[in-house]
């Protein structure tokens, strides 16, 4: 016998939106989803018909329900348990943030990963020119005299 409810995090955890079930009730816990215009918690039961929000920031994804479970599903399973209806201002908003991401960095991320550090220095190159413009020349001739070199 199919049921006709699903609790939401279970749902979410489910049909490969989140990683683990822990991760999918904490999102529900902080406001992150919500079933059609309710915030949703974690105990919230969701049934076909029903579109889900989910904040990952920058993006809010949004998810109609076509069928229910409880189990975690292949992934190919999964077009026929829900459908993307994320419009595609959203999906845009996505693709400006991973091509800005290595120039935008926050605070705090850690030094930039290698591919990043090779694009920001193609991007340099192309901006400025090989010849960064430096005009230093780390001779001696800028010692007076009396100083010595070391």
């Amino acid at each position: 016998m199919a049921k006709s409810e699903v609790r939401i995090d279970k749902w979410l955890w489910a049909v490969r939106i989140f990683k683990t079930r822990t991760i999918a009730t904490d999102a529900c816990k902080k406001g992150r989803v919500s079933i059609g215009d309710a915030l949703a918690k974690p105990s919230r039961m969701v049934k076909v018909g029903d579109v889900v929000k989910v904040r990952k920031p920058p993006v809010t994804y949004s998810f109609k329900v076509l069928a229910l479970t409880e189990n975690r599903l292949g992934a190919k399973l999964v077009p026929e348990y829900m459908d993307n209806i994320t419009p595609r201002s959203e999906l845009d908003l996505l693709e400006v943030v991973k091509i800005s991401g290595f120039i935008d960095r926050r605070k705090g991320l850690g030094r930039p990963t290698k591919r990043e550090g090779r694009e920001l220095s193609r991007f340099t190159e192309q901006a400025y020119g090989d010849d960064l413009g430096w005009d230093f020349d780390f001779d001696d001739d800028f010692l007076s005299d009396d100083e010595t070199e070391i």
